[in-house]
């Protein structure tokens, strides 16, 4: 069964998906504040994270925040206001998907579902290594100098994406098409947003690019050598 940490400080929501998700073998648990969510966290195993954006304590994003410093569990955050800028804040911050409120509890689940199935895929390839930059597929893993990068699911596919198919330029809508099972935001600003994520945390500045290049009026270029790894 799967595990599902609720952060929402509406006890009657979380009573009420609760039981909605149980006939879908998706077990929950609810924090109301986030502080005892994050001690929650790091004291046990969750395979995604439903995060709302109003809370006590802090809102949603800070939390967000805090829980990418430990972890890449996927999150799920839902929004009552939904508005380009949030998401964009969310996923510049890690957010793997958003929902705005209100929705309907099947739609959550399939999206819940489609998060964990994405994150627990595993495949049969080999790593893919560029310099001192190795990508795990089976561990979904990425490290750097050997230091683990806590990738998002979108930022990991991403770079996977791009590291298989290097020195190729591949447009955003390219990137859409093969990605478009990762809920990707319709507008290709998401794309951006996670291209500037993976240059920050590969120390890899827009102006003197290490791996990855942007090809203006195309889209993006892994540049680095790439080779497969056992």
């Amino acid at each position: 069964m799967n595990r599902i940490l609720l952060i929402d400080d509406d006890q009657k929501l979380g009573d009420l998906l609760t039981q909605y998700f149980a006939q879908f073998d998706l077990h929950m648990t609810q924090n109301i504040l986030p502080l005892q969510a994050l001690q929650t966290l790091k004291k046990d195993r969750f395979d995604a994270i439903i995060l709302d954006v109003m809370l006590p304590e802090m809102d949603g994003f800070e939390v967000c925040k805090k829980i990418r410093a430990f972890s890449d569990v996927p999150i799920l955050m839902l929004t009552a206001r939904g508005e380009t800028s949030d998401k964009v804040l969310g996923l510049e911050l890690g957010v793997d998907d958003y929902l705005p409120k209100p929705f309907e509890s099947r739609e959550l689940v399939a999206r819940m579902k489609g998060l964990i199935r994405r994150s627990k895929k595993t495949a049969v390839s080999s790593k893919l290594k560029s310099g001192a930059l190795t990508l795990d597929p089976q561990l979904r893993s990425a490290t750097l100098e050997g230091k683990d990068l806590n990738l998002s699911t979108h930022e990991f596919e991403l770079l996977k994406f791009l590291m298989v198919h290097a020195g190729q330029s591949l447009s955003r809508d390219r990137i859409m098409d093969e990605l478009k099972g990762m809920d990707w935001e319709a507008y290709n600003r998401s794309i951006d947003v996670a291209i500037s994520r993976l240059r920050q945390k590969l120390k890899d500045p827009a102006k003197t690019p290490i791996f990855l290049r942007t090809i203006w009026g195309e889209g993006y270029c892994f540049i680095a050598p790439v080779e497969e790894a056992s």
